[in-house]
């Protein structure tokens, strides 16, 4: 376990003097935290819960005053959820992995090119003239048709099936359940009934994408999907045909994007949030969760709403909406005067 003295200098602080040295046993929030844990103050609002915390240290927003009753070591830092993600992995527990090596279960073609210090899994597949970079790690059931490329450093999760003649970047994690490079959703009415259109193009993923489980990512028609270098993608998300995603992105749970959608760099998109084919999303564009993009969105520009349009502007429709069934009945009043006047007019 770490000392409170390993966690300031992982994190560059300087540590005070007089702060009594302690070793910290875990992470945990304010209410769960026992003696021994490091806990989180990112808000103001969880100032009140100082008081009845065991926590035995705490990591505090820089803009937060903490009460002078806190008399526990406190670490400050511009980052809470920065600095959580570097102290977390001192106490995380090891994945387990398949040793190097190929498991006696795996079927592996002759023609397949398998490096010593990769690791094969249980009931592993690897297709015809398929190549994987050092130190690939292969969980059980996954499946590698033919052609297909790995760089180094790659780990697929069980259950992952990566179709003929995709290319994958260095360190890309897939986790359980991705299906990579199936066919695009594409048919056309002849008539009489949908024809299927061929996909024969391919999916390129580029360096330290991570994919959740569950994830669909199609083929192109006839060219390439790609996803952009250290886009991270939630689960259950759906990749149309053609569709390309820039660098950096961030696409949360059960998103959509339909094809030839084009994403710049550093798009987030919101969980459910769905684009529409052809569509072009700018660097830096966002989308709140549950929006339907139908148009071009400018770079940097916040959209959110069914269909989508600037967030500003949803936000304001969204008051006026709320405001309908008083001016409802005000309308209704406002109606039964002038027709009382119309009557002592004598007008129709």
């Amino acid at each position: 376990m770490p000392s409170l003295s390993d966690i300031y200098s992982l994190l560059g602080i300087s540590e005070p003097a007089g702060v009594a040295q302690m070793t910290i046993t875990g992470v945990a929030g304010l209410g769960e935290a026992a003696a021994g844990d490091l806990s989180l103050v990112s808000s103001p609002a969880y100032l009140p819960q100082l008081g009845n915390t065991a926590a035995s240290a705490i990591l505090v927003q820089r803009k937060i005053h903490l009460p002078a009753t806190w008399t526990r070591p406190a670490l400050i830092v511009d980052d809470v959820e920065l600095a959580i993600a570097k102290i977390l992995p001192l106490f995380a527990v090891s994945i387990p992995q398949p040793p190097p090596g190929i498991h006696r279960t795996a079927q592996i073609a002759s023609t397949a090119v398998i490096p010593p210090n990769a690791a094969i899994g249980p009931n592993v597949i690897v297709g015809q003239g398929t190549r994987l970079g050092a130190r690939c790690v292969l969980h059980a059931n996954v499946v590698l048709s033919d052609q297909v490329v790995l760089g180094d450093g790659c780990q697929f999760f069980p259950n992952v099936v990566v179709r003929e003649r995709v290319t994958v970047g260095n360190r890309v994690t897939i986790h359980a359940g991705s299906v990579i490079g199936m066919d695009g959703f594409g048919y056309r009415w002849d008539g009489k009934q949908h024809v299927k259109v061929p996909h024969i193009g391919t999916v390129t993923i580029e360096d330290d994408v991570e994919i959740g489980a569950c994830v669909c990512i199609d083929r192109g028609k006839f060219g390439v999907t790609r996803i952009g270098r250290g886009t991270k993608m939630d689960n259950l998300v759906q990749v149309g045909h053609n569709v390309q995603i820039g660098p950096h992105c961030i696409i949360v749970g059960q998103v959509g994007l339909a094809g030839s959608c084009r994403l710049g760099a550093g798009v987030v998109l919101g969980g459910q949030a769905a684009v529409r084919d052809h569509i072009e999303m700018g660097d830096g564009a966002m989308a709140a969760a549950c929006s339907a993009v139908a148009e071009n969105v400018e770079a940097k520009m916040i959209v959110s709403g069914t269909p989508a349009i600037p967030h500003r502007q949803s936000l304001r429709e969204q008051a006026a909406l709320r405001q309908l069934p008083d001016l409802r009945v005000q309308v209704r009043k406002l109606q039964d005067e002038i027709d009382k006047l119309k009557k002592l007019q004598g007008l129709p």
